[in-house]
């Protein structure tokens, strides 16, 4: 394991009552923690039968080399909610022919080891979701579509390796972000760390009564194990304003409750063997992840940041009915706001929640509003109607599209005066494209010019 990135010691802080997203996300340092507990009480024995649970996937052959590049600070660990039915008897999608991604988050562990970001991807994300290789040898091929769906689409045959690595791909190449770790936790050791400990308690206001996820739930404060536990956190259509942003942040309150009531009974063997039994058995990582030293390594450093240092953000995003209407199932991440974190995430900068919400009050024109014309400056027949196309899909309103007057050596993008916020919102499109005001464009009509460096229009 890489030493970049590791905490060093600093006095442990005590989050407040109220502060319940950073007190959720330690459930995962939580059971690291807990394994060097309960194996220094139980003896080796104990210690190689937890470790062999941990199953280790490579994934570095199915990434390929178009990756970011890299950084001297900082470690990246995301971590993937696996939908898988395992174990489950049929429940829950027994119908599904691949592997699903439930959850999506990435943890920035800071270069200083003192603070902690982690980031939540809404599943209904739109985004592009670049070519995969698929455990039967094919390669899917390029399009937009839900960010949950690149896991899906690498495991389409049950290759845990290959659902890794699409997923990775997806979010190194719409954030521009390295992943330099991943971490799997599927549905069946989520089911047995909640029924080891006894279960959970809820206190849902209102009756729930959701078919979809098999959840049907008195109001009031109760106790949740096996189905219902996994159906509380999974319910969405039948709860809030039935979006999945609800339903992260009903998870992040549930692990809160789950990590307390671990903490409560780390000293009872018992209950403390199931629910590092089903933790292990339920972890796929990377090579390097693979034991319960790196794993512990990982997570002692978390454990010993401040509360206040350790933050929950959630990527900032709008309806995508905004720019394509009749859409009313995904999101589309806010060009401007979205950039900042993840250029957060690149230099190894902390981002506070204040500071994120008020980039995030600031939306950009919608895509509807902004009008584009699209010339081929390269020698590839087709390149502006292929361009054109999917920015359409986006929600561009395209006006012509053609051959540029000459060869074009690097892509360009110009607007006229007075259309600098549309060009920035098409630009957020094309990262690493930057727009040019120019008089010479059609009034009102952005003007983008292919050349061989044109980037791939992400979601």
């Amino acid at each position: 394991m890489s030493p970049r990135g590791r905490p060093a010691p600093s006095p442990r802080g005590r989050p407040s009552r109220r502060d319940q997203y950073r007190r959720a996300g330690r459930w995962f340092a939580l059971t690291a923690a807990a394994l060097v507990l309960g194996t220094a009480a139980a003896g080796g024995w104990f210690y190689s039968a937890l470790s062999g649970n941990i199953q280790g996937a490579g994934v570095d052959d199915a990434l390929g080399d178009n990756r970011p590049r890299a950084t001297q600070e900082g470690e990246n660990v995301l971590i993937i909610g696996s939908d898988s039915r395992d174990g489950l008897d049929g429940a829950f999608g027994k119908n599904l022919t691949t592997m699903q991604s439930d959850t999506l988050m990435l943890l920035h562990i800071g270069g200083s080891g003192e603070w902690a970001t982690v980031v939540s991807f809404p599943r209904d994300s739109w985004v592009r979701i670049p070519a995969c290789r698929q455990g039967n040898g094919a390669v899917s091929t390029p399009h937009h579509f839900k960010i949950n769906e690149a896991f899906a689409i690498g495991g389409s045959t049950g290759d845990t390796a290959k659902a890794a690595a699409c997923a990775i791909k997806t979010v190194e190449q719409n954030t521009h972000v390295r992943v330099d770790h991943f971490m799997i936790v599927d549905f069946r050791g989520f089911t047995g760390m909640v029924d080891a400990l006894g279960g959970v308690e809820v206190c849902p206001p209102l009756p729930i009564h959701d078919e979809k996820a098999h959840l049907d739930l008195p109001a009031g404060c109760q106790t949740v194990k096996n189905d219902q536990a996994l159906g509380y956190v999974r319910a969405r259509y039948s709860l809030g304003d039935g979006t999945d942003i609800g339903r992260i942040g009903r998870q992040q309150e549930f692990m809160r409750a789950l990590a307390a009531k671990a903490r409560a009974q780390l000293y009872q063997p018992r209950a403390l063997y199931g629910f590092l039994d089903s933790a292990t058995e339920s972890l796929t990582t990377d090579p390097e992840l693979a034991g319960l030293k790196p794993l512990y390594d990982l997570a002692s450093g978390i454990r010993r940041m401040p509360a206040d240092r350790i933050t929950f953000l959630t990527v900032p995003h709008y309806p995508r009915a905004r720019d394509v209407p009749g859409d009313t199932a995904n999101v589309v991440w806010n060009p401007p706001a979205a950039q900042q974190l993840f250029n957060a995430l690149i230099h190894d900068r902390e981002m506070t929640r204040a500071h994120l919400l008020k980039a995030a009050e600031q939306l950009p024109p919608a895509a509807g509003t902004v009008r584009v014309t699209v010339l081929n400056g390269t020698d590839v027949p087709g390149k502006a109607r292929e361009t054109a196309e999917r920015l359409r899909g986006l929600g561009f309103r395209i006006t012509a599209t053609g051959n540029a007057p000459a060869p074009a050596g690097q892509s360009t993008l110009t607007y006229p005066e007075g259309f600098a916020e549309q060009a920035r919102s098409l630009a957020a499109r094309l990262p690493g494209l930057d727009p040019v005001p120019s008089e010479r464009t059609t009034p009102g009509t952005l003007t983008l010019t292919i050349g061989p460096d044109l980037p791939d229009v992400t979601g």
